[in-house]
């Protein structure tokens, strides 16, 4: 098949087909295929027709990033659509969009809930909280009676002496923390955003030991690992954390914790169910 030899050429001529021109503002009347005209695509990404053209017909080279763009904005293109287009184009996705979230979808509550022993919450790339279920509330954070600006993980841990006086290696953690906040905010594309700048600022002022990490610039993996907490009735509990990514967010983040040993995971449960009643 052609379109096997030119996939970029393939997608884009299927999505300008599936798109109607009256909608867009075009002339209507009889046409020899459904879908808007190449001329109609390139003035919608506002390029060259002669250009649009051959990136159909497979000519011309690679096109740069922005023109990927124009012609994803020309086209409608969901973002998964969008990053398809630029893994046929350039064979990288496109760089990420930041967009600061603002909740959490029912369903994504719902996985979490799911775990009815095991802590879990979804935080953003700022680490701002949106979501945790009853395990969270009952071993971590009742983020529930904290007013919704204070359900952030670090404005918590660095201004808040509860938090010190539960984890005895709070300064090891504190640099753990920093150096995922930072590798977090630069995979989501907000590292130079006002809210990041915003929030940095804040905790610089408030923390003369963040100030001292953050100047550090060091960068850390958070994929997994064991937090320990002194937890004021059940006492100490060693918990395994796993982070996910959650598909299609960029800016959002699930983190899971499991007890590491069967006698933390009996304590769990108890501590979970007793004030459940």
């Amino acid at each position: 098949m052609a379109g096997d030899h030119n996939a970029l050429g393939s997608y884009l001529r299927s999505r300008r087909t599936r798109l109607d021109p009256a909608v867009l503002g075009f002339a209507g009347g009889r046409r020899r295929t459904p879908g808007l005209r190449r001329e109609e695509v390139a003035q919608r990404a506002n390029i060259s027709a002669t250009w649009y053209t051959w990136l159909e017909q497979g000519r011309g080279g690679a096109p740069s990033a922005a023109v990927l763009d124009r012609i994803a904005k020309g086209l409608m293109l969901t973002e998964p659509e969008r990053a398809h287009l630029f893994m046929l184009g350039l064979g990288r996705p496109p760089e990420v969009r930041y967009t600061p979230a603002d909740g959490i979808t029912p369903r994504l509550q719902r996985v979490l809930d799911a775990m009815p022993f095991s802590p879990a919450i979804i935080k953003t790339a700022t680490w701002d909280v949106l979501g945790w279920n009853k395990a969270a509330a009952a071993l971590l954070t009742d983020y529930g009676q904290l007013p919704r600006e204070q359900r952030n993980i670090l404005r918590l841990m660095f201004g808040t002496a509860r938090k010190r006086v539960r984890r005895e290696d709070w300064s090891s953690v504190a640099r753990f923390v920093v150096g995922a906040f930072r590798a977090d905010v630069a995979r989501a594309g907000a590292a130079d955003t006002d809210e990041v700048t915003r929030l940095v600022d804040e905790l610089c002022l408030l923390s003369a030991e963040f100030a001292a990490l953050w100047q550090n610039n060091d960068v850390v993996a958070h994929g997994e690992g064991v937090k320990c907490i002194t937890h004021p009735e059940a006492g100490r509990l060693d918990l395994e954390f796993s982070s996910f990514a959650v598909e299609g967010r960029p800016d959002l983040g699930m983190i899971v914790y499991n007890p590491a040993t069967p006698q933390v995971a009996q304590r769990v449960r108890e501590l979970i169910e007793a004030k459940a009643d």
